[in-house]
């Protein structure tokens, strides 16, 4: 790794850091440039704008999240492994729950436009682990087939994760709003039990 690269990863970390604490919307560039002890000018010299800033440490992030949590070879059966997957939303949501709240603003603030393809081939690890699951699910008989397993998986990882980041977005202020664990565990269940082959 060269000594520039280097350096853009470090900047790229103590970024992402200050995303997670304050919000992409309240760190500035000056604010990063600060943190990092450099000048704003050396920033741009890397980092055209802060979209671009705010894109790779979004990449960042999702490396470190899929390395952190999407280990799933101590699982035995592809159910297993399946279920494992969908618990890991669960565990981000109960012990770091400032990365949904950056999820969140990102979706919302990043315009689709160059760097969104870099940054979703980052995502494609937890497909990939997710497919590499389904397929031996089928193979060891504890996955039923799913009629478009892409579609599936879209639509199962969404609706976690679009809850997820709600209810860390939302402050507790109805009785329902105290609900957040159970309404996650709550619809892993649903979901395991759509997969599971003894479930007919």
């Amino acid at each position: 790794m060269s000594v520039q690269q280097a350096k853009i990863d470090y900047i790229v970390e103590a970024a992402a850091d200050l995303f997670l604490e304050r919000g992409i919307a309240s760190v500035t560039i000056k604010d990063v440039a600060a943190q990092v002890g450099v000048g704003e000018a050396t920033l741009y010299r890397y980092f055209a704008t802060k979209q671009h800033l705010v894109l790779l440490a979004a990449q960042h992030l999702a490396d470190g999240i899929h390395a952190s949590y999407f280990d799933l070879t101590d699982a035995r059966t592809g159910l297993d492994k399946l279920s494992a997957f969908y618990q890991n939303f669960l565990r981000i949501y109960l012990e770091h729950p400032e990365y949904y709240r950056f999820i969140f603003e990102f979706d919302a603030t990043t315009p689709a436009k160059a760097g969104l393809a870099e940054y979703e081939k980052t995502l494609l690890p937890y497909s990939q682990d997710y497919m590499d699951a389904y397929l031996l699910g089928r193979k060891d008989g504890s996955v039923k087939e799913v009629e478009d397993v892409k579609l599936f998986y879209l639509t199962t990882t969404h609706a976690l994760l679009g809850l997820c980041k709600k209810l860390t977005m939302d402050k507790v202020v109805l009785e329902q709003d105290a609900y957040g664990r159970q309404e996650v565990e709550s619809l892993i269940r649903i979901i395991i039990y759509n997969l599971n082959n003894l479930c007919r």
